[in-house]
């Protein structure tokens, strides 16, 4: 520690530490409303936006206790006791279930300064303090006789300013490949599921437009009369790209409306898809072999980093996973079905040499590389997410029939346009690999001045370097 610093217990540093509300919640969820976080969506540093759920504004004063403010710290106190995160000013209103809510007294302890101390060095006290023999918690108590290192409140924004640095950094590559997402997959929308560039096509040439697809076509006549009139922009497509779209639609009661000469297939007719490897807890030992589980996809689909189980076991070839490979979960026990049916795109990491599907997820592989992106955009639809839910049973347990994948019928491009498709979107996920593996680097860089800094082990000047060169 800091040879100025000295330990005081937090109690005497808070305005307030108080517990989240605890009781049942079974029936006051609503769809939209007041944020209201639990355990598991509190992160390090971060609160999880993955599985968050709403409850009404009466609920919400009605609990008042435990309502949440902008620069509260939140502690996990079951699950993964002692994680915490500081609530965002983005925040108005929330509130909160099972979390210990410490109000800090920001004349004496900066908040971020605070949860990057439970995050790193407070686990010893945490862990020696936990309570329950079924379920052991974090509680209110041991929370405020928590002793806190307290260097002054200057010298904690200086480590506040190093460490946010690099976080900051890791957000904004984050929000930034959320949103190269997001483009992927409106141009997908666009060609192949809205059909914007046949329609164009159609109304140039003056052929009919289908009843089902006259609203489409007014929306892009309306469009392009803005865009005329310099109110509006509208990509325009090179004449060798909108030449490989038809200008006529054609019509069969499996798929309704669809661009002529497409063809239709189902998802087994060019690529197959393979279940994974059912396994024993007493498998999942250290290894440099890792299983990619349900935690490996984010509500609603895409891939999560840190979902991961180290396995032991056998599994057949067909069943491991490489960077790029797109998985579909087969199993949910999210009472939203919010994973079931959801596509991923596996993303490498570097700790294991192996990465192998578990029995709750398939593999999609196709019979040529360049439909994989296609497949990936596909599995993203909401028509193909209807087609998996009406082929999903169970209450508690979800699981999608074996067959349901397999046997979605599409519309199928020319190979000409799918390799079009291709050459635009791929850079696009070639550049969220990138970020994903800068972001490794800051997250390695973080981890290690974190306990070095909170510690008072390495001097501020010293950390401020090694991030400028990290970053430059």
């Amino acid at each position: 520690m800091g040879s100025n610093w000295k330990e005081v217990e937090l109690e005497s540093i808070t305005h307030e530490v108080t517990v989240g509300f605890v009781g049942s919640m079974t029936h006051e969820y609503v769809d939209d409303g007041v944020p209201f976080l639990r355990s598991k969506n509190i992160t390090e540093f971060r609160v999880n936006w993955d599985d968050i759920r709403y409850i009404s504004d009466e609920f919400h004063k009605r609990i008042s206790k435990s309502k949440l403010q902008p620069g509260d710290v939140a502690i996990v106190r079951t699950g993964k006791p002692g994680v915490a995160c500081v609530i965002p000013d983005t925040w108005p209103e929330a509130n909160c279930s099972d979390v210990v809510i410490v109000r800090v007294d920001k004349a004496v302890l900066n908040e971020h300064f605070f949860c990057y101390f439970m995050n790193s060095n407070a686990s010893h006290h945490v862990n020696a303090h936990l309570v329950g023999a079924v379920q052991q918690h974090f509680n209110v108590g041991a929370a405020k006789a928590l002793k806190v290192p307290l260097p002054s409140i200057n010298e904690q924004s200086k480590i506040v300013n190093v460490l946010k640095t690099l976080d900051d950094k890791i957000e904004l590559n984050r929000q930034i490949n959320e949103t190269l997402e997001q483009m992927a997959q409106a141009l997908f929308k666009s060609w192949f599921v809205d059909f914007d560039p046949v329609i164009d096509n159609a109304l140039d040439a003056g052929n009919p437009i289908p009843e089902a697809l006259e609203a489409c076509a007014e929306q892009r006549k309306q469009l392009k009369a803005s865009a005329s009139n310099g109110k509006a922009e509208i990509p325009i497509l090179p004449d060798d790209i909108r030449a490989l779209f038809p200008s006529e639609f054609e019509f069969t009661e499996e798929l309704g409306y669809y661009p002529k000469d497409w063809v239709s297939r189902q998802i087994k007719e060019i690529a197959n898809v393979i279940k994974g490897k059912s396994y024993k807890s007493s498998e999942l030992l250290e290894s440099k072999t890792a299983l990619v589980t349900l935690k490996s996809f984010k509500r609603g689909g895409g891939y999560r980093l840190d979902g991961l189980k180290e396995y032991t076991g056998k599994y057949k070839p067909e069943q491991e996973v490489f960077a790029g490979d797109l998985v579909i979960a087969y199993t949910d026990v999210t009472q939203a079905a919010d994973v079931i049916g959801k596509p991923a795109l596996v993303i490498s990491d570097p700790s294991y040499q192996h990465l192998v599907i578990s029995l709750d997820v398939a593999v999609v592989r196709p019979s040529e590389d360049s439909y994989k992106y296609y497949l990936s955009g596909l599995a993203q639809t909401d028509d193909f997410q209807y087609h998996t839910l009406s082929h999903t049973t169970g209450t508690t347990v979800l699981h999608l029939s074996k067959n349901a994948v397999p046997e979605y019928r599409f519309a199928l491009p020319s190979r000409e346009l799918v390799t079009v498709y291709v050459n635009k979107v791929k850079p696009i996920f070639d550049s969220i690999d990138l970020s994903i593996g800068e972001n490794r680097t800051l997250l390695k860089m973080r981890n290690t001045l974190l306990p070095k800094l909170i510690s008072g082990e390495l001097q501020i000047p010293d950390a401020e370097k090694l991030v400028a060169e990290t970053l430059n």
